[in-house]
């Protein structure tokens, strides 16, 4: 029991550690302050709803229902079975604990398609914090392969 209340532990700590939007247009990551970004300007011209995924790969869902399954099937049987039963909850508990991650993840996002001074298209895709309208003039802010829209 002591076990259990170690794991859920960690794992409330890990879930609140990770509670800032990484796709907001108005939330920086610490890598990102003081960088040097380019700044278009241009005109939405398209806005459109989608849904982010935010589980991309291995995350605390995983190893955390790896965990407790491994725990809650390491008490079926005895000796050998006992290995296999933790075997078994393990790889159980840590798809279900991906699947339950995965689904707590997705949020509701938003696609804005730019055309900007030089009559180029881009679109941005990020969380839908912001109210955006059509024909709205905006700033395109970013680096690489990393943009945000913003007013």
């Amino acid at each position: 029991m002591k076990k259990i209340a170690i794991v859920l532990s960690f794992l409330s700590a890990s879930l609140l550690a990770g509670c800032a939007d990484p796709y907001s247009g108005t939330v920086y990551r610490a890598d990102q302050a003081k960088q040097v970004q380019t700044v278009n300007y241009g005109t939405i011209t398209k806005i459109r709803p989608v849904t982010i995924d935010g589980n991309s790969g291995i995350g605390v869902g995983s190893i955390g229902g790896a965990v407790l399954g491994g725990i809650a099937g390491s008490t079926i049987g005895g000796g050998t079975g006992q290995y296999l039963g933790a075997a078994a909850g393990a790889i159980g508990g840590g798809l279900l604990g991906n699947a339950v991650e995965n689904r707590a993840t997705r949020k509701s996002g938003i696609e804005i398609e730019v055309k900007l001074e030089n009559g180029q298209r881009v679109s941005v895709v990020q969380s839908a914090d912001e109210a955006f309208s059509v024909g709205q003039k905006v700033r395109i802010v970013g680096s690489g392969s990393s943009a945000r829209v913003t007013r």
